[in-house]
Formats: C-alpha cells, sequence, structure tokens
C-alpha cells in the first residue's frame, strides 16, 4: 500500500504538469490559427507560381534557364525543415527519420563519396546533425523566430547560388506539410533543378506564354521570385504544422494526466480508509484489553 503523503505529492505535481500543458495546448491553438491562415492565404498562389515556372522551363533553353538545367546528380543537397523547439511529439523524429532514410536510401552513393550536404532549417535538425558524418553548410535556425518572406531571401538565395554555380546538382526539401490541425505529412519534395510538369497519355502538359516585356525580363525576375515563393511556402507549411502537431501533443498530455490524476485519487483514497480502518481495530483491540 503507498504511503500517503508520497501520493499527495504525486496528485500535486501531477496536477501541476495538466496546468502547463492545458496552458501550452492553448498557446499553440492561438499561434496555430494566425500559422494556418499564413499557409491556406500563400498555398494557392505559390502552387500556381509553381506551374508556370514548371511550364516555363520547357521553352528556354539551358543558357537561359539556368535553375532548369538537368545534370547527373553528383552533388545534392538537402534542406532539412524542423523547430526551434520541442513538445511537439513525433514532428521533429519524422522529418529526422525519412531524412536519415533518403541518406540510406537514395542519396547512399552521395553520402559515402562525401557528395552530400546538408543546410538546416530548426533548431532540432541543427542538434542533430551537427553531430553526423554529413557535412552541415548552413544552419537557419532563427527564421522560426519572425517567418516572413524577407528572412527565408537568404537562405534560398544561397542555395540557388550553389546550383547555379555547379556546385550543388541537385536540392530537395524535408519538411512536414501542414494539412490539418491533427495531421502533418512528412515530405520531401525537389527544389532545384525545376523539373517540368508531368506527363499524361503520352503527351506532356504545356502552355504557350507570350513574353512581356521580354522573355529575358521574364527569366531573370520571375524565375528566382517563383522559386523563393516554394522555399517560403515550405517554411509556413512546416509552422503551421509544427503549431498543430505541438497542440494535438498538449491535448493528449492534458488527457493523460487527467487520467493519472482519477487513478492517484483513488488510490489516495484507498490507502486511507486502510489508515483509517487500521486505527478503528488498533483502537477496538486496545478497548478490549482494557476491558478484560
Amino acid at each position: 500500500m503507498p504511503n500517503l503523503k508520497e501520493v499527495r505529492n504525486r496528485i500535486v505535481s501531477v496536477n501541476s504538469t495538466r496546468q502547463i500543458t492545458s496552458a501550452m495546448k492553448l498557446v499553440s491553438a492561438a499561434k496555430l490559427k494566425k500559422a494556418q491562415d499564413a499557409i491556406l492565404k500563400m498555398r494557392p498562389y505559390a502552387e500556381k507560381l509553381k506551374e508556370i515556372l514548371e511550364n516555363l522551363s520547357q521553352s528556354i533553353d539551358a543558357s537561359e534557364g539556368v535553375y532548369a538545367t538537368q545534370r547527373e546528380e553528383k552533388n545534392v543537397m538537402l534542406i532539412v525543415v524542423t523547430s526551434n523547439r520541442g513538445l511537439s511529439g513525433a514532428f521533429n523524429a519524422n522529418v529526422i527519420k525519412r531524412t536519415n532514410a533518403l541518406i540510406e536510401g537514395k542519396y547512399r552513393a552521395q553520402a559515402q563519396s562525401g557528395h552530400l550536404q546538408i543546410i538546416t532549417v530548426g533548431k532540432k535538425a541543427t542538434s542533430y546533425y551537427t553531430r553526423r558524418a554529413i557535412p552541415v553548410v548552413g544552419s537557419y535556425d532563427e527564421i522560426f523566430a519572425n517567418v516572413t518572406f524577407e528572412a527565408v531571401i537568404p537562405v534560398a538565395e544561397k542555395v540557388m547560388k550553389l546550383f547555379a554555380e555547379g556546385k550543388i546538382d541537385k536540392a530537395e526539401f524535408v519538411y512536414n506539410r501542414f494539412k490539418s490541425a491533427g495531421t502533418q505529412v512528412v515530405t520531401d519534395e525537389q527544389f532545384l533543378p525545376v523539373v517540368p510538369p508531368p506527363h499524361t497519355g503520352g503527351k506532356q502538359i504545356t502552355q504557350e506564354y507570350i513574353f512581356e516585356p521580354s522573355k529575358a525580363e521574364i527569366i531573370e525576375n520571375l524565375i528566382p521570385l517563383s522559386l523563393k515563393t516554394q522555399f517560403f511556402k515550405v517554411v509556413l507549411d512546416s509552422h503551421a504544422a509544427e503549431h498543430g502537431a505541438r497542440m494535438t501533443a498538449m491535448h493528449k498530455a492534458t488527457d493523460n494526466a487527467g487520467e493519472l490524476l482519477k487513478e492517484l485519487k483513488l488510490s489516495y483514497n484507498k490507502a486511507r480508509q486502510a489508515a483509517i480502518t487500521n486505527e478503528i481495530l488498533e483502537i477496538v483491540a486496545g478497548a478490549e484489553a482494557l476491558n478484560g
């Protein structure tokens, strides 16, 4: 039978934990609303711009479309997007697990030959991969302190510059895509080179564009903007998914704490009743001894 004082201390401790997790759930719910609005507004624009970029990449030659140049995948870069904080269930672990699966499978040859690089966005990815053999060529954990398009531009430009200079042949995102408050989808998505739209029924889906003011200006301005927008969309997706995951995790933690409190209170009442019964028995035994 547990000691009454020990059970009482555990009840106080669990109740305090439940109050903390409940407060964190409310904070995450408030932040989720803002982050969800941001990604839902950005996604249609980013996807349409990406569609235009993919179609546009087919109408320009290799000398013009530097970001659409298909090369042998000798040097590969993975852009791993996690969060800065934990207490969000398997949110970060799932991204790291998917990244490791890519390293050990799809990009095993590049990893073994030293031609695989990683850029991390989020302290959890930075903390994990700085202790591994794969070189981390950049960490941008400060992006999530203030998620803005301007904060993302330097990272996107760095990757784009490395690709344009031929130092990497492919760049790929690994991140959590926001689906709903309770659902995040771990996704690996190609960033560079720009891939043409898929084939359907043996015919490639293409659109003819009239370039205005000029083809050169479109290539110079639209393509870099589209790539930066795609990068920003990924960060917004991960940001919203993080708050959804944390809200869900804190909701489950609060419910679990409530269930544990019920069990502890039941245990406490049983222990208290047993102690009272023992005291009564001792009093009765003492009275009988005096009468005898």
